[in-house]
This record gives C-alpha cells, structure tokens and sequence, in this order.
C-alpha cells in the first residue's frame, strides 16, 4: 500500500485534534470514577489515584444505606419509566406527523413544522416557568405525565424534521406501487413507510429517550415529592448538605451514566445515519 505525504500529514492533523479532544472528553470521566473509589477521608485529596481504593460506595448505594439513597431504586426505575415513555411517545407522535406531511402532503403540514422548530429560538430554560404555570392550571404538578408531556412537548419538533428530512429521500414510486396495489395509507405507513425508516427511527427514539433521562430543570420543577422524582433530581439533593459526601454522589452519578451509555453504543451506527439522514440531497 502506497503511503503519500499529504495521507500522513491528514493522519497526523487528524490525531493533533483527535487526542486533545479525547483526553478533554476522558478527564472528567476518570475524576468521576477516581471519586467513586475514594475512601471518604480521602476523597478529595488531589491524588491521581487513591491511597486505598475500595468499591464500598457502590455498595452503600446499590444497598440504599444512606438516607440520600433512601430511595435509590424507584428513583432509577422512575427515571427509566419516564425515559421509556418519552421516548415511545415521541416516536409515536414524529413518526405520525413526518408521513403526514412528507408522504401524505397534508395541507399545511409544512408551515405546522416550520412552527414548531421555531420554538427552539427560546430557549427551554425560559419555558419552564410556563411550563409549571401550564401544569399548574391542569392539575399535574408532581405527576409523572407532567414530566413526560413537558419533554416530549421539547422533543418532538426537532425528531418530526429529522424523519421528515429522512422520509423525503424515499422514491415515491414505492408508494405509487403500494396504491396501484389497492394499499390503503396505513398499510403504506406499516408496510412500506416504516421498515424503510428503521434507522432513523431507532435515532431519533434513542435522542428522546437519552434527553429524558438526562433531564434535571423540568423535573426538579414539575416533581417534588420523593417517591416520583428521578434520580437525576435526587443526585441534586446531595449538594444541600454542609458536608455532602462526594464519594457517594459519584458512585451514584457513575451507575446513573451507565444505562445511556450502554443505549448509545449499542445503537450509534443508527443514529449516525438516522440523524444525518436529508443532510446532503444526491
């Protein structure tokens, strides 16, 4: 294999960029874990590695031995449920309204979407007052669904344009075919409309699902009693105390970044290609 000049100088600017941003991305990750292992007296102690390393916070918070983690486990499944609905929700709604406008050309469908994106000029922080208000005035405040609604209400615009981007680069000879076949719409949308879009299903299901998961203002705001909050908002309760142990915090925030970590790389070749999907017209 021929090996030229510019291939090696694109390689070693390639690295230049690669290394520094992979250490900046690594760092904190390693403090994190560095913290989860720390004995409590040592916890902060500066050292590149502790003393004496140990996996007891761990077990103090898979064993909910403290009264921060009182709750530990309804607070993750918490957490997941309202994830997962957010998730399916917002798949369910974007799926609907992309082969509403794209496929179907439903009068109007466009200038609703161009709306809607239009949303995001504000940003999410200054709605969630409103937010709050909204819920307030239907009865939800400090139930899940208010939660669950507000983040799909944040979501769903920005996945309705990615598969309607997606849906567009389909041939409409397909659909031609299918009608010419005596397919009704929802056989078009089941038979030909979803198996084609399974990749950019998958991202934009996966993107909803890990901003749930990830979501702290909405849920500190719409949630407040103990037993319903997430464990995103728990992790915030540490940070009350004179003395909050730093050690159990990260050992928390260690087992609560695993889920979407493992989420992500099990389905990241799909949201590559979902998510840039449209991108580039050929």
């Amino acid at each position: 294999m021929k090996i030229t000049l510019r291939g090696v100088a694109t390689e070693a600017k390639l690295l230049l960029i690669g290394i520094p941003v992979f250490l900046w991305t690594m760092i904190p990750i390693y403090h994190l874990f560095l913290f989860a292992i720390s004995p409590k007296d040592s916890a902060t102690s500066g050292k590149l590695w502790p003393d004496h390393p140990t996996l007891q916070n761990f077990s103090i918070v898979l064993h909910e031995r403290h009264f921060y983690l009182n709750h530990f486990w309804l607070q993750l499944w918490n957490s997941l449920l309202i994830a997962l609905a957010v998730g399916a929700l917002t798949l369910f709604i974007s799926t609907c309204a992309a082969f509403a406008i794209s496929r179907l050309k439903v009068p109007g469908g466009r200038t609703v979407m161009n709306l809607a994106l239009f949303t995001y000029f504000i940003p999410a922080a200054f709605l969630a007052v409103p937010m709050y208000k909204a819920m307030g005035v239907y009865g939800l405040l400090n139930n899940q669904w208010s939660l669950i609604l507000a983040m799909v209400t944040i979501a769903s615009p920005y996945c309705i344009w990615v598969l309607k981007q997606a849906s567009d680069k389909l041939p409409y000879e397909l659909d031609e075919a299918a009608r010419m076949d005596g397919a009704s719409p929802l056989q078009l949308f089941r038979l030909v409309y979803l198996p084609l879009m399974v990749p950019s299903l998958v991202a934009v299901g996966t993107y909803s699902l890990l901003l749930a998961w990830n979501e702290y203002l909405y849920a500190f705001l719409l949630l407040s009693n103990d037993k319903s909050i997430t464990l995103a908002v728990a992790l915030g309760n540490f940070l009350s105390a004179d003395d909050s142990p730093w050690e159990l915090l990260m050992a928390t925030g260690f087992i609560y970044a695993l889920p979407p970590a493992a989420i992500y790389y099990a389905f990241k070749r799909y949201m590559v290609s979902g998510l840039t999907a449209g991108a580039v017209k050929s």
